[in-house]
């Protein structure tokens, strides 16, 4: 209770010791204290005054004290009260700032980091940070970190944190890149594949995204990015991520609870998310750890399933189906 608007030290000190003794006169709570007698008169009358004591009249007063919860009961309520209109006020003071300071100053929009370890970093910092979702766009070769360097993805998770990827066809091909993604999307990541990608990404609770500035074709030496806040590009990388989530094809290990799929193992589905997305049958029987000869009988046996005898009919049917 060290705090001037409530309690001095002093009076704090006396309070304590009150409490301790359950009552006392003033010159026997002055004795213990060791306080002038005046001094000790003086602060027993603070003490009363704030309805932390209370008097038994008599010759010699007695003081005994009362509950503080009761005494600063409705001072604390004021107080937190006012400290929630003040947070309220900060917020919307730092709102209203970003809001000029966009308009006024590109460099509050984006900020540029150099360096496969910094960046490396802040992907680390912001996933640990995120609260609602994470987006990424996944191509091939990556510049920072391997997928199954990524542990931060499952401590997200772990947090109730939405994850939505897609990655690049050529990402999916490459050796054990597959068994990554298998992971994450058993933690819950939603994960969808594409021939290709236009640029690499990361977008975390929408007001922040990390975009590379060099293509990878004119890349020399190390990374670099942007950290792009709050803002038109922002908004922009967003519609741009959800218009290729929405032509991106799944890529499913399991069914969902309410769709269950006829007949289809789980290494079935992810047969055919591979091939919908296009990746070819050495591929697929690379990272299924298969011969591409068993990959043509798994086809085969899931065209039978579908009633159909092309590929081309196969994946409309598993679109028709929910099997995807």
């Amino acid at each position: 209770m060290q705090d001037g608007s409530l309690l001095d030290a002093r009076e704090e000190q006396t309070y304590r010791l009150l409490v301790g003794l359950s009552a006392a006169r003033a010159a026997e709570l002055a004795e213990v204290a060791e306080l002038p007698q005046h001094e000790a008169d003086e602060v027993l009358q603070r003490l009363q005054a704030k309805g932390l004591v209370t008097v038994q009249a008599a010759d010699e007063p007695v003081f005994s004290p009362l509950p503080p919860d009761v005494a600063f009961g409705t001072t604390l309520l004021r107080r937190q009260e006012s400290l929630e209109a003040a947070r309220k006020t900060v917020a919307a003071l730092s709102e209203e700032f970003r809001a000029s300071a966009s308009r006024r100053d590109a460099h509050h929009l984006v900020e540029v980091i150099v360096g496969a370890t910094t960046l490396r970093e802040r992907l680390r910092d912001l996933q640990n940070a995120a609260r609602e979702e994470i987006l990424w766009f996944c191509r091939a070769n990556p510049l920072a970190m391997q997928g199954a360097d990524n542990t931060e993805e499952y401590g997200a998770l772990s947090r109730g944190v939405r994850y939505r990827a897609i990655y690049e066809r050529a990402l999916i091909e490459t050796p054990g890149e597959l068994d990554s993604i298998a992971e994450g999307v058993s933690w819950g990541e939603e994960a969808r594949v594409l021939p290709t990608l236009p640029v690499r990404i990361a977008i975390v609770d929408r007001s922040t995204a990390i975009c590379p500035l060099v293509r990878d074709d004119e890349s020399i030496g190390e990374p670099s990015a942007a950290i792009i806040n709050r803002g038109q590009l922002l908004d922009a990388l967003l519609a741009l991520f959800e218009s290729y989530w929405e032509l991106a094809t799944p890529v499913r290990l399991q069914p969902d609870d309410d769709q269950p799929v006829e007949g289809l193992d789980d290494s079935e589905r992810l047969l055919l998310s591979l091939l919908v997305a296009g990746v070819p049958d050495k591929s697929i029987a690379t990272q299924l750890g298969i011969s591409r000869r068993t990959v043509q009988r798994r086809l085969d046996r899931l065209m039978a399933l579908a009633g159909v005898d092309t590929r081309t009919g196969l994946a409309f049917q598993a679109a028709k189906r929910n099997w995807l």
